[in-house]
């Protein structure tokens, strides 16, 4: 455990914590010894329920940031990392930053405060001209995590991007990554895919605005066709509400393609046309085959998984694997039987190969059978229930309910796919992240993630 005064690396000595996380992280106010001056320090823990993703993530976070170079984001300083000993029995890494002195948008609503149309404009022109920057560097930088809470209003009443934990250097993203984040609510469907692209930073600047203007989460609005209902609860110029309404489509091409195309329009007041250059999501069918049982209506949605191992047997590459092991059998039987037939009469030798052809079709069948049946009994099977207010995660084995789990449907951040040998599909709230089991196939995963994600947009 950390404490206040500690100094770390012989270098920083810790002030204040601002924030930590279930996942190990952890932000304090520091004190740099070497010049005396304010700095934060990003930790994260070591520890063995660590996830790999999030050590990733930091380092990624340590490595974009050295390359960056812009007025309005906090600059890069040092990263250390610290053994058992000094860490209090955990190894931790730490990011250094330069401290911006200032309070958070979040901060703001918290306090009541209400933004007004031109203050609301002035963050969006500010946010855009950081995006212009970072989108457009080679590779482009994608932060994936705009929202209140990460935009810092400064002493100097300037607006300031922070909390790159999330980045996302876009080299060439095409097809699903296995490292998705952002927050329920600003990030755009796409990015909990994996696939976020330029325009998913337009979406949560977007829905950041909505909740400036109208001082409600865009998770707690309405939605109409999976969009944010917002334009009756304000009062501001059409113009500002088409805007809005423009970054924020569902669909990646009918958004600005570019933050400066976004700027220009939101400068001039006009609307710009999409024609559909960049491609969707699309819907993804559900996987021929899968034993995965789901129901839903607008309130509710219950989702089965079946065992693991039953699964895994029914996979087409191990059913061509059970009949590989049977013609190896069938062989040897064969071989057998040309034996016997030079030993014996032909008679008994027809009898003895029609005994052999029973025993293997007899054998395969009691084999198949007991297979799934141990898998039946045995295997654990995973049954999820969402409705408003609560998901529910339930195990069962031998027909008994156990591992029950729950959480608070709002605190849903993020459902995304990793591949740790198998495919996992994995819920991550506030403060926690749950695994909906393994063995899954990709198709499988990806069909039950958009499941899950159109049914949360719908409610």
């Amino acid at each position: 455990m950390l404490n206040s005064q500690e100094i770390l690396a012989q270098r920083y000595q810790l002030q204040q914590q601002l924030g930590r996380t279930a996942a190990g992280r952890q932000t304090w106010l520091a004190t740099d010894l070497h010049s005396s001056e304010s700095v934060i320090v990003k930790l994260l823990a070591f520890a063995p329920q660590m996830q790999w993703e999030e050590l990733k993530l930091f380092e990624r976070e340590a490595q974009v940031l050295q390359a960056l170079n812009h007025p309005h984001i906090p600059c890069y300083r040092d990263y250390f990392s610290l053994d058992q000993q000094t860490g209090a029995g955990i190894p931790w890494f730490g990011l250094v930053q330069d401290y911006i002195p200032g309070t958070s948008l979040q901060e703001l609503l918290e306090k009541g405060k209400r933004f007004s149309e031109k203050q609301v404009q002035q963050i969006a022109r500010e946010v855009l001209n950081i995006l212009v920057y970072l989108h457009g560097l080679s590779p482009p930088v994608l932060h994936r995590d705009i929202k209140p809470g990460n935009l810092i209003l400064g002493e100097d009443q300037q607006i300031y991007l922070v909390d790159f934990g999330a980045v996302q250097a876009q080299a060439a993203v095409t097809g699903v990554t296995f490292t998705v984040v952002g927050t329920s609510g600003y990030a755009p469907l796409e990015q909990f895919w994996g696939r976020a692209v330029a325009s998913s930073d337009l979406y949560a600047l977007g829905a950041t605005l909505i909740h400036l203007l109208t001082g409600t989460p865009p998770a707690e609005l309405p939605q109409k066709d999976s969009r944010i209902q917002f334009a009756h609860l304000v009062s501001i110029q059409p113009s500002l509400v088409h805007w809005i309404e423009q970054v924020t489509q569902i669909a990646v091409e009918k958004r600005f393609s570019t933050a400066l195309e976004a700027l220009e329009a939101l400068k001039s007041g006009k609307r710009l046309a999409k024609s559909g250059k960049q491609p969707t999501l699309g819907n993804i069918s559900k996987p021929f085959g899968t034993l995965i049982q789901l129901s839903q209506s607008r309130g509710h949605l219950e989702i089965q998984i079946p065992a693991p191992g039953l699964r895994v047997m029914l996979q087409p590459v191990n059913f061509i694997k059970i009949c590989f092991l049977s013609n190896v059998l069938w062989v040897l039987l064969a071989l057998i039987t040309e034996s016997l037939v030079n030993l014996f009469s032909i008679e008994l030798s027809m009898v003895l190969i029609s005994s052999n052809i029973l025993l293997f079709v007899f054998s395969l069948m009691l084999l198949t059978i007991v297979a799934a049946v141990l898998c039946k009994l045995f295997g654990e099977k995973t049954k999820l229930e969402f409705n408003h207010q609560v998901f529910q995660i339930k195990r069962q084995t031998l027909s008994l309910n156990y591992g029950f789990q729950q959480n608070r449907t709002q605190n849903i951040l993020s459902i995304f796919l990793i591949k740790n040998g198998n495919y996992q599909v994995k819920i991550r709230s506030q403060n926690k992240t749950y695994d909906l089991g393994g063995a899954l196939g990709e198709n499988e995963s990806a069909w039950l993630i958009q499941q899950i994600q159109n049914w949360l947009h719908e409610i």
